[in-house]
């Protein structure tokens, strides 16, 4: 079962989208320089299908989107709740933000409008660093799209 540390509405993350993040602890990834390595221990609450209902239910119209930020150790469990916000809350776009650089063969795209893929190299920088190694990329038709450069600062 995957546990959440904590939620924030971002603005950033996703292109046009008002995004709920759930960020999950459990990361085995420990990318040196992560700037979220409060994720790293196996800390929080449990994030059951009730647990992500009230926290979605809680933001009422004002979120476009859900995140998973983190979640590399189940990616299976991440693809299972990203199919649970498809079927209960149709209107909302999911994507998930993993560290890895290859996406699991455990996750249906399907489920997911969103997905970044990419461990964090600190000489490479972020997704708006037009020298990073991270992707993200937009699902359409099954296929994933690469829309990093619409994140890149001018």
């Amino acid at each position: 079962m995957l546990k959440y540390i904590d939620t924030d509405i971002v603005f950033q993350e996703l292109p046009d989208e008002v995004t709920l993040a759930i960020n999950l602890s459990g990361c085995p990834c420990r990318c040196p320089g992560c700037h979220s390595s409060q994720l790293w221990g196996d800390g929080g609450c449990d994030l059951t299908d009730e647990a992500l209902d009230t926290l979605i239910e809680q933001q009422g119209r004002d979120i476009t989107a859900v995140s998973f930020m983190g979640g590399d150790a189940a990616p299976s469990e991440v693809d299972r709740l990203a199919g649970h916000i498809r079927n209960r809350f149709p209107k909302l776009h999911t994507s998930w933000w993993s560290g890895r650089s290859l996406l699991s063969p455990a996750v249906d795209i399907s489920n997911f409008d969103y997905i970044k893929l990419g461990p964090y190299l600190a000489h490479l920088g972020g997704l708006r660093s037009p020298r990073t190694n991270q992707r993200l990329y937009r699902v359409q038709n099954a296929t994933l799209h690469d829309i990093t450069p619409r994140l890149r600062r001018s």
